[in-house]
């Protein structure tokens, strides 16, 4: 069986005599983009550094490609590219300059090492831009310079930490694009505490909160986590809210504006929707639509950051 693109097992570390995580254990078997996510003070940065060989952990192992991160760390870390939340580059360098200096960090043979830096530049859409002295690019395109340094070598496993933060609007959607395009060919994690960032990048969420591993899934496991408790209505000959508030299973009504209702409901969700179909019928409300709410990722998030192991 081939081993897992990362394993982190039993995984501990301790700042002084406080534990900034305790015993987290996952595995990632298969290309994509996974988001390790985590609000300030969770442990997230500390597991990323740890994963990265940037921090040796107190107890527990980290296998990259099956190598060993704490018994072979050079080894494990050929197979890692890493942005850190502030690009390491060098600014007074040309792109082209940066990108050779980070092939031969990389231990890059200088047979390969051109060939190695055009597809980086390619591959991160910054080909015009290799004899451009790095300080005279937007934000945007520093941050595509520093993606370049993480995949140049072309690792099995990319850490983006908040990849996308201070970036514009469309210099968002760009880093998302190419993120995207990345995680075809490797395994990309992206570190961020922005929700929408995982909605909108990610398939897969590994959610540190308090320290411990507090989630393991797909995007979507995570959205419908929590059990959806409410129902938007539109009622056109709308009630009392006192009328509304007797539909069995009811247990709260918010005016919305205009014809527009939430019910917050505690029975089962399709047992509500259906009394408050049938109720409209007989006392003709003139029921024009009804939908079940989604639980925000927020709400969500909030949830399991409460969680304890």
């Amino acid at each position: 069986m081939e081993e897992p693109i990362l394993k982190v097992e039993n995984l501990s570390h301790r700042y002084s005599v406080q534990w900034a995580i305790r015993d987290i254990n996952f595995e990632i078997t298969r290309n994509g983009v996974y988001g390790l996510l985590g609000s300030n003070g969770a442990g997230k940065s500390t597991t990323m550094n740890i994963i990265c060989g940037v921090l040796k952990q107190t107890e527990g192992n980290v296998f990259i490609k099956g190598v060993n991160m704490r018994e072979n760390p050079v080894e494990a870390k050929r197979h890692i590219g890493f942005l850190p939340q502030k690009p390491p580059l060098h600014t007074d360098l040309t792109v082209e300059e940066y990108l050779l200096y980070s092939a031969r960090l990389r231990q890059i043979s200088r047979a390969e090492e051109d060939k190695a830096v055009t597809e980086a530049l390619e591959r991160c859409g910054i080909g015009h831009f290799r004899k451009r002295v790095i300080r005279n690019l937007s934000g945007g395109y520093q941050q595509r310079v520093g993606i370049a340094q993480a995949i140049i070598h072309r690792p099995d496993f990319v850490v983006l930490d908040e990849p996308t933060n201070g970036l514009d609007p469309n210099q968002i959607l760009e880093i998302r694009h190419l993120i995207k395009e990345i995680a075809e060919d490797c395994t990309v994690i992206l570190s961020t505490h922005i929700l929408s960032e995982i909605q909108a990048t990610c398939s897969y969420i590994r959610m540190i909160g308090q320290g411990t591993l507090v989630f393991s899934g797909t995007v979507d496991e995570f959205d419908n986590y929590i059990s959806p408790s409410t129902v938007f209505v539109t009622l056109v000959e709308a009630p009392p809210i006192e009328e509304l508030q007797q539909i069995p299973g009811v247990v709260g009504v918010e005016e919305l504006g205009g014809p527009n209702y939430r019910l917050r409901f505690s029975d089962l969700p399709q047992e509500v929707i259906e009394k408050v179909v049938k109720t409209s019928v007989v006392k003709d409300w003139r029921l024009t639509e009804i939908r079940m709410e989604k639980t925000s990722l927020d709400d969500v998030f909030a949830e399991l950051s409460k969680k304890k192991n």
